[in-house]
């Protein structure tokens, strides 16, 4: 079956996805600033410091997130982090937050918009019935907005990439046509900019131009939207990272000089962006350069608006906040949040304008708070691996962060000492109004599930990013590598017939082991190079799997054989690692043949100590052991990412064998009706992650005792197999090793397919 995914693929496609807001930041920073000290008169002093700040700044913080995207790959990015480090009053803090920076970010970017807009229609500024006319077409477009965004990720969604591509030309274009027409002519850094007559100014203009920051957590947030395995997704967002925020540096380098000789930052008319466009590029470039950043500015604002319905389920299902905020409408999406972020900013817009510099302050203040924790946080987890793995590269890691946290954490100091007064005190009223009001609700509508808890904390963390439902467990793994240990009875070369169907079905190398049990030091040995060495039992070993090896190669099998001395269990868990094992197959319990017997007690050791998924059968048992297929495939799952770990296995087994799977939670007998619903919605949300990559899924909800209820869900459903992580976390099923999986083992008939978690 042929895997088709929804998630991105590539850097380019995620800077795409998720990197319109960064890349917005150029067309409207660069006025506040140059107004700031062009009328102080200490431009030629002050500039090249300030936009050089702001590229060490740029390159310290992604320095940061690129441990913040190994670390945290579940979409959560540095807010994730943070809330590992820190506990729940980060969460607490972040939502706080997060909740103002998604207001701030809609204001700031329609009141760009307008600008730009007006930067073309100049009448746009004239006063109507009290306001400007832009304050009309900002408040006509937020509400079209908000339908729009309300009416479901896909209609709003439309407009991101294409609008994200053009405004990344655009910015080439600009930084092409500086180079051609003024040369190149990088900021230069003057030291007379740090002494106390500049020092103001320096920071002052530094601060102001910072909200190019203002995107960089979208990319952390991006990590669970690429396909592949972790370090693949992790790398993919950190490239995607330096796509946009590489592309705004040297935007601020090369084009911000031509911005300070050809503007007028005086003009109140023409923002400072488009006037230097208007310079640089042929008219019809500069009218389409108008229109990318109005469609971008755009798209950012229904990004954030799309960010706050996925904060509002977030907060919902992990009771923050009353269910009725974060209520879904006919079109899957909580509508409320928008329409009270669309009148908020109405309300702004007549009561305080449309200038983005207003708003600025504010905005600046917010992000810069959560980059500090982020850093600080980083911080917190590195000296925590120090303390167990002293290594240079740890070291170097740390003092980057440290750096890092300490630049962000300056600038956020900075920030609210220079714009306190235009704004950034309001964060001394909303924080910890916030933080009360989620407190309040946290405590009366009592502690989430941990079910309610994954949920909640995945839909929060999409900012700027629609929430897809199907993107949870849509992964496939690989079985190259399988490893069968033989004792020369019946019973284990029973665990060889479903071997060699696996073998066949997923084109794997297999590796037969047996083992002779001694005391002395083991020695692995291949039967081409042990062969006649070694004492008689030994060679008895070699020969039988030779004998088998030769059965299998009649058959089309080329097995590779491996003979070892020494403990049993130990060996088999050594030879799994030397031989790059994806997969253990083996018998339950077997009996004696021409060494003592290799399985049976031996397979509880093995698999409390082996790191591979391993495949387990009965021997004995009736058909379901030896069926070289599996048509129906049974997932117990809890609602915690470690019992997800066992998806993308299932993916690969159903997928070769084209079987139907079956989704299984068992409730704990304690809780509500309403908790049971969250967790068959988290099901079906499984559910659609499987279906959409192709495998028929069903779900179930039922039972009480996991154990015992995943045993008779098995017989009754006539599952031909089951799959479930060893160690599970969760708070009404743990899938943990000695109890439900050992229960399950014990008492089935099937084989089970068991995912190490550790």
């Amino acid at each position: 079956m042929a895997h088709v995914s929804n998630k991105l693929s590539n850097s380019l496609e995620g800077a795409l996805a998720g990197g319109g807001d960064p890349a917005t930041s150029p067309l409207y920073v660069f006025g506040p600033f140059l107004r700031l000290i062009v009328v102080a008169g200490v431009a030629q002093v002050t500039f090249g410091a300030s936009i050089w700040l702001v590229v060490v700044t740029i390159a310290l913080v992604s320095a940061t997130y690129r441990l913040v995207m190994i670390w945290i790959i579940d979409g959560s990015g540095g807010s994730g982090l943070s809330e590992e480090e820190f506990g729940g009053w980060a969460v607490k803090l972040n939502a706080s937050i997060t909740f103002v920076e998604y207001t701030l970010t809609f204001l700031v970017s329609m009141a760009a918009l307008v600008t730009f807009i007006a930067d073309r229609f100049p009448f746009l500024n004239d006063p109507f019935f009290g306001f400007q006319f832009r304050t009309y077409v900002a408040i006509g477009l937020s509400i079209m907005t908000g339908w729009m965004v309300n009416r479901g990720p896909k209609t709003a969604a439309r407009a991101f990439g294409p609008a994200t591509a053009g405004v990344l030309l655009l910015l080439w274009a600009m930084i092409i046509a500086t180079i051609v027409k003024l040369g190149l002519h990088l900021p230069s850094l003057k030291l007379e900019a740090f002494t106390p007559e500049y020092l103001k100014f320096t920071l002052g203009g530094y601060v102001r131009i910072l909200a190019v920051m203002t995107g960089i957590e979208i990319f952390a947030n991006l990590v669970a939207a690429y396909e592949g395995k972790p370090s693949r997704k992790s790398r993919m967002a950190f490239r995607s990272l330096l796509i946009i925020m590489g592309t705004t540096s040297v935007t601020m380098l090369i084009v911000g000089p031509a911005i300070l000789v050809l503007s007028d930052p005086t003009n109140t008319e023409v923002s400072v962006f488009t006037q230097t466009m208007d310079q640089l590029l042929p008219a019809p470039l500069a009218f389409l350069g108008t229109l990318v950043g109005v469609l971008v500015l755009l798209s950012a604002s229904a990004a954030s608006a799309q960010g706050l319905q996925n904060l509002a389920l977030g907060l919902k299902h992990r009771h923050y906040i009353p269910s009725v905020v974060g209520q879904r409408n006919a079109f899957g999406v909580a509508s409320m949040p928008v329409w009270i972020e669309v009148a908020i900013v109405s309300i702004c817009f007549l009561a305080i304008g449309t200038n983005a510099e207003t708003y600025l302050a504010i905005y600046a203040a917010g992000v810069f708070i959560l980059l500090s924790m982020t850093g600080w946080a980083a911080t917190n987890r590195l000296i925590r691996q120090l303390k167990t793995s002293l290594s240079a590269n740890n070291v170097f890691s740390l003092g980057g962060t440290i750096l890092a946290a300490t630049f962000s954490s300056l600038a956020t100091v900075i920030i609210f000492v220079e714009r306190f007064k235009e704004g950034a005190w309001t964060y001394f009223i909303l924080l910890p109004f916030f933080y009360l009001l989620f407190s309040y609700f946290r405590y009366h509508l009592s502690e989430p599930t941990s079910v309610e808890e994954r949920r909640g904390r995945l839909f929060a963390e999409r900012r700027n990013l629609p929430f897809d439902d199907q993107e949870i467990g849509a992964k496939v793994t690989a079985i190259q590598r399988i490893l069968v240990p033989l004792d020369g009875s019946p019973f284990a070369e029973e665990a060889l017939q479903l071997a060699q169907s696996f073998s066949g079905r997923h084109s794997s190398q297999l590796v037969l082991l047996s083992v002779q049990q001694t005391t002395g030091i083991p020695r692995a040995i291949p039967f081409f190079q042990s062969h006649g060495r070694y004492d008689g039992d030994l060679m008895e070993h070699e020969k039988y799997l030779l004998q088998v090896a030769g059965k299998l190669g009649r058959l089309g099998e080329n097995p590779e054989v491996v003979t070892v001395s020494g403990n049993i269990v130990d060996e088999i868990t050594i030879t799994a690692q030397q031989k790059a094992i994806d997969l253990l197959i083996m018998s339950t319990h077997g009996r004696s043949g021409i060494g003592r017997a290799v399985i049976g007690s031996v397979a509880d050791k093995v698999i409390n100590q082996i790191n591979i998924p391993t495949l387990l059968i009965r021997p004995g048992s009736d058909e379901p052991s030896r069926r070289p297929t599996f048509a129906r495939i049974l997932v117990p799952l809890d609602g915690s990412t470690r019992a997800e770990q066992v998806l993308p296995f299932a993916n690969v087994v159903a997928g070769r064998s084209e079987s139907e799977i079956l989704l299984l939670s068992v409730p704990d007998e304690f809780q509500t009706e309403a908790q049971q619903d969250n967790l068959r919605q988290y099901l079906e949300t499984m559910a659609k992650s499987l279906r959409a990559i192709g495998f028929p899924t069903k779900t179930l909800v039922t039972g009480s005792t996991p154990g015992y209820t995943i045993v008779e869900v098995a017989n009754s459903e006539a599952v031909d197999l089951i799959m479930l992580a060893t160690h599970g976390h969760g708070g009404f099923a743990r899938l943990m090793l000695g109890s439900v999986a050992d229960t399950v083992i014990r008492h089935t008939r099937q084989p089970v397919f068991l995912v190490p978690v550790r």
